[in-house]
């Protein structure tokens, strides 16, 4: 018999995270692109970021180009590494208002995404400052600095909106993340999830 879910977070009723969920207004507005493959995945950070964001929306699929908003008046940018990206500090200088389109989902499906939708490609992009550090203990980063979808929003918008409001966006993030953890054991998590000590 399946565990009750919470209808909002999608989380089993005894672990729901809604009441750790912000609800924070933003001027700039958010939208996620998920790949359809991560929607089932048990944690799922875009969803989390989606109902703590008062001006955000989530799209699930691989093909966007023909519904992506770009004739309402909105400058969209891809929050997406790129030769020619623009740093945070730059973004902050051009006007409002403006939207992030951040994809969602492994490394390599983000890429597929684009790879399929020509449009979303040829958006101009926005890099997150190098060396940060991500809380995602579950998930080993492909790359130095690669954050979760949470975690990234965050940063992008604490740094286009000022002040740190947006890490209240992180506390049912870092919730989910402690509920996998005690699930699995503390063995399992430090055998396979811990950096080996050197």
């Amino acid at each position: 018999m399946p565990r009750p879910q919470c209808a909002r977070c999608q989380r089993p009723q005894r672990h729901c995270l809604c009441p750790l969920i912000p609800s924070l207004p933003s001027k700039t507005s958010v939208l996620i692109l998920q790949h359809s493959s991560e929607s089932r995945h048990a944690l799922n950070t875009a969803r989390l970021a989606v109902l703590g964001l008062l001006n955000a929306e989530l799209r699930i699929g691989e093909q966007f180009d023909k519904d992506l908003p770009m004739d309402d008046g909105v400058e969209s940018y891809l929050l997406f590494p790129g030769e020619d990206a623009l740093s945070l500090e730059e973004l902050v200088e051009r006007p409002e208002p403006r939207r992030l389109i951040v994809p969602d989902g492994t490394w390599r499906k983000a890429r597929k995404v684009l790879h399929l939708n020509p449009r979303l490609a040829s958006l101009p992009r926005v890099a997150l400052p190098e060396g940060l550090v991500s809380r995602y203990r579950l998930r080993k980063a492909p790359m130095p600095g690669a954050l979760s979808t949470i975690e990234a929003i965050v940063v992008a918008l604490n740094s286009l909106e000022g002040g740190i409001r947006f890490e209240a966006l992180l506390k049912p993030f870092e919730a989910l993340i402690d509920a996998q953890i005690e699930a699995m054991g503390s063995d399992v998590f430090q055998r396979n999830h811990l950096p080996l000590k050197g």
